[in-house]
């Protein structure tokens, strides 16, 4: 899965649309905008649909504020 559209955030919680690379399935979810969530959670995330997850070239987002600024 891959995060296709941040919808809303406040803080480092947000809502997203994510999509699957190999089907195209989409979901909107929740998610925390840190380095560990981009880099660790979103490749690691299985679709419902097809049971993959991201490929080995996952290009993760970067946060919106660096990790030891305080919102």
């Amino acid at each position: 899965m891959r995060i296709k559209k941040i919808i809303s955030q406040y803080r480092r919680d947000f809502t997203a649309e994510y999509e699957c690379e190999h089907c195209g399935f989409m979901k909107t979810n929740s998610g925390y905008d840190d380095a560990n969530f981009h880099n660790n959670v979103v490749p690691n995330m299985e679709c419902e649909k097809c049971g993959k997850k991201a490929d080995s070239n996952y290009r993760p987002l970067a946060p919106k504020y660096p990790e030891d600024y305080q919102i």
